[in-house]
């Protein structure tokens, strides 16, 4: 894993020099007219852990969907209200033309060369297979966010202007096929972007374990949909027989800079923006004091020596809730205000969530549901900054312990990781959505598209009603409504 560096760096690297004075005065010193491969997937890379580590409310509100964050005085996301700024809309496009778009040119570029030894070759193989699993991981995101889209017939503007959906499960089933196809040609013998992979310095050994962990996530995702059932076990069992993550240091992450743009984004949004926009959301700080957990002041800032969360959707002053902290303080609970916070896309904690999952469905994978259990909530508290001493103490709470915690492992575990997937709102949505655990409430104020429902999903963007509208239509159709309260496919309880 590695620093990002400036993509104009990166740039200004491949420029070249011709000596013929003729040929040059039909150059454009200033543009490049071909962009590198390695720049593309650094790019690419970039954009996807902005979107969604950001907490701007045009981009990303999924802490807020998950309820691990309210707002204080701008509370249209808090209720719902997802078209006030188009955050469906961005969301798709970001995805699609700034992450979708640069991978399929990085791919398109590399797969033109024009290998001169076996060696080089090997070195090609591993730059496809690299992009293929990124670009699983972006499809998986989008499937998981608004249930069918554009796939088959998507990133071809000439031949497909508008783009039909494909069905979701179908999705699923062809993105299984694409990753193992990946990582089957993945050979950690032989090098691949090197330092324009952000990620993990293009080190494959790194890369299959990422592919193989994003795996068991989607076995584990679809895991409820009967259909899949037997598919969700196969899958998640290959994924653990051919090694997921076993450690933190696995995680996948990104090193962000100290100066923007290339500074974690939250930074822009909770430091630079100089505004005091979220504090912690009630469900989450009354569950923690419930627990004594050890994370609050890792978390969180506290109102006079106790944790105070803002009642969901309710608005507030800033100075009287909790929150990830003010700037003008220094602490612990500070970390999130960091520009060299770290962001991650998928970790040790949450693959150690997903086994304890898969050894309650019956899944072959190797330890008991429990051992999983504390090892991902110890990860979680140890990642923050507390202890193993402390881990263990909050282990030990019979409200906390998997033997005697309340409820069916889907309250235990969802619970559990709901807490542990602090920061990764995405994820704590997900997890909420699938197991239904927080019983997380929607605010009596919501707005009334969300027909009373924490969202199940985010709706289409208002321009595909626009400019395809015909395939917008039918893909609304086919999942029972364009509406935030429509269950994906994978969602059955």
């Amino acid at each position: 894993m590695k620093k990002i560096y400036l993509f104009m760096g990166l740039a200004l690297a491949f420029a070249s020099c011709n000596d013929d004075a003729l040929t040059n005065l039909n150059n454009d010193p200033k543009n490049l007219t071909t962009v590198p491969a390695g720049t593309l997937l650094g790019n690419a890379e970039k954009n996807l852990f902005d979107q969604m580590t950001s907490t701007n409310v045009n981009a990303n509100v999924f802490r807020l969907f998950a309820q691990h964050w309210t707002e204080t005085t701008y509370l249209d996301e808090s209720r719902y209200d997802v078209l006030q700024r188009n955050v469906p809309d961005n969301h798709w496009r970001t995805l699609y033309r700034d992450i979708l778009r640069d991978l399929k040119e990085a791919y398109d570029i590399t797969n033109k060369e024009q290998p001169s030894s076996p060696s080089a070759q090997k070195v090609k193989d591993n730059k496809l297979a690299l992009i293929e699993v990124l670009n699983v991981y972006a499809y998986s995101i989008l499937v998981d966010t608004y249930g069918d889209i554009p796939y088959s017939e998507s990133l071809d503007p000439l031949n497909h202007p508008s783009p039909k959906y494909d069905d979701a499960k179908t999705v699923y089933t062809n993105l299984f096929a694409r990753l193992e196809d990946a990582l089957s040609k993945l050979d950690e013998n032989y090098d691949s972007f090197g330092e324009y992979d952000f990620i993990y310095d293009g080190d494959i050994a790194h890369w299959k374990k990422f592919g193989n962990s994003l795996k068991l996530r989607m076995a584990i995702t679809i895991a409820d949909e009967p259909t899949l059932s037997a598919v969700a076990k196969t899958k998640a069992e290959e994924a653990v027989s051919n090694g997921i993550f076993q450690s933190t240091a696995d995680s996948a992450v990104l090193h962000y800079l100290s100066s923007e743009p290339n500074s974690n984004p939250l930074y822009s949004d909770l430091v630079t923006s100089g505004r005091y926009d979220f504090v912690a959301a009630s469900p989450l700080v009354d569950k923690m004091n419930t627990l004594n957990d050890p994370r609050r002041g890792l978390y969180f800032t506290d109102v006079s020596g106790v944790y105070v969360g803002c009642p969901y959707a309710a608005g507030g002053d800033f100075e009287n809730y909790s929150s990830a902290g003010d700037p003008q303080t220094n602490g612990p609970h500070t970390r999130l205000l960091e520009p060299t916070l770290e962001g991650i896309l998928l970790d040790y904690t949450e693959v150690q969530f997903l086994l304890a999952e898969a050894v309650e469905r019956g899944f072959l994978v190797g330890g008991t549901a429990e051992s999983h259990y504390n090892t991902a909530i110890t990860s979680s508290i140890m990642y923050w900054g507390a202890t193993n001493a402390q881990a263990l103490a909050y282990l030990t709470q019979p409200s906390v312990a998997y033997t005697t915690a309340a409820g069916t492992w889907r309250q235990k575990i969802g619970e559990q990781a709901w807490l542990g997937y602090y920061n990764r709102g995405f994820e704590a949505w997900t997890t909420y959505r699938r197991l239904d655990y927080p019983n997380l409430i929607a605010p009596a104020n919501a707005v009334s598209a969300a027909e009373g429902i924490v969202p199940k999903r985010y709706t289409y963007p208002v321009l595909e009603q626009t400019l395809n509208g015909a395939n917008h239509d039918a893909a609304s159709n086919a999942i029972g409504g364009d509406k935030l309260k429509t269950k994906l496919f994978w969602d059955k309880f």
